[in-house]
């Protein structure tokens, strides 16, 4: 057993209740190598914000979660060396059973999330008061999810969006003792969230429903990259194929974060970004061969985008 507080993380019970009560949104960035990583942790201690680190079950295969573990206590120490004891969040993005957020609360994690939106609500239930039982006893906090986001990303697939109903969001919270609630309000995982030529809108009023339900509890949203528009071109021009690419708003997301809504999670946008660096590099010097040459661009691109989403965005800035 590894506990988060030995590797110098926390959990985001304070974090949310900060971010709830100040008007913002903790980023939640997904990582799967050491570029992203410093990225994250550059443009974190810049902005001085707090973070949460998010890792797949893909990202866990991909990066090992042994080398994670020591990645998560090396980005704490990170922090400090670059002159900013920022809160750290490690924590496990869509799990999907039970034995996959044990393992990552006995391997080091400071929060899971056990998604169990596509399992009729009373598995649901029954499924994330499981998890939510086994994390408090090691202090780890969970989120849980009501309703289903449609679009692709690693594992988590879905054709139709679900939008999550505020009459329930009481009993689930209530039943299963989770720590936030991810909720479907229009968002979509992946690049390709919306039709070219549509207007793409969050549901607010739903939101505005689920927070009179459930007054001060914090609210998650999934899949909110807003796909900027010179990255695409800059990944079409260079040799990519992304012509139907369309997200989410900012503007919507800064008025989210605003209300009971503490979390919000990007991933495609950091993709994107780091994607339209390395095709660059590659495009201008065809010759190239050293991974740093295009890896490091790709890296600064990365920690622009995400300075800026912590300033302009979330409103985490400064809030360290």
């Amino acid at each position: 057993m590894v506990s988060y507080k030995d590797l110098g993380l926390v959990n985001t019970r304070n974090l949310f209740k900060k971010a709830v009560k100040g008007g913002y949104a903790i980023p939640a960035y997904n990582f799967n190598n050491m570029e992203q990583l410093q990225s994250i942790i550059m443009a974190c201690v810049e902005t001085s914000s707090p973070v949460i680190l998010q890792v797949s079950a893909g990202a866990r295969k991909y990066a090992n979660q042994t080398l994670l573990r020591y990645m998560a206590e090396g980005a704490v120490q990170y922090a400090k060396d670059l002159g900013k004891k920022i809160p750290i969040v490690l924590h496990l993005d869509h799990g999907d059973s039970y034995e996959l957020c044990k393992s990552c609360i006995d391997t080091g994690f400071s929060s899971v999330m056990i998604d169990g939106s596509h399992l009729s609500y009373t598995e649901n239930v029954k499924l994330t008061k499981k998890v939510v039982a086994y994390a408090h006893k090691h202090d780890v906090t969970v989120e849980g999810e009501l309703g289903v986001l449609a679009g692709v990303e690693d594992d988590v697939h879905a054709e139709e969006h679900v939008f999550t109903q505020p009459e329930e969001v009481q009993d689930f919270v209530t039943k299963t003792g989770v720590d936030s609630l991810a909720i479907a309000i229009g968002t979509s995982h992946g690049a390709y969230k919306f039709k070219p030529g549509t207007d793409p809108k969050i549901r607010l009023d739903i939101l505005h429903e689920i927070e009179k339900k459930i007054p001060g509890f914090p609210i998650v949203l999934h899949g909110s990259s807003s796909v900027p528009h010179d990255l695409v071109e800059q990944i079409n021009a260079c040799g990519g194929k992304m012509d139907d690419a369309i997200g989410i708003p900012e503007s919507q997301l800064r008025e989210a974060a605003k209300s009971a809504v503490c979390k919000i999670n990007i991933d495609s946008d950091g993709r994107l970004a780091m994607t339209a660096a390395i095709r660059k590099v590659l495009k201008d010097n065809p010759g190239e061969f050293d991974p740093r040459k295009y890896l490091g661009p790709a890296r600064d691109a990365l920690k622009e985008l995400y300075k800026h989403k912590n300033i302009n965005v979330l409103g985490s800035a400064g809030k360290a």
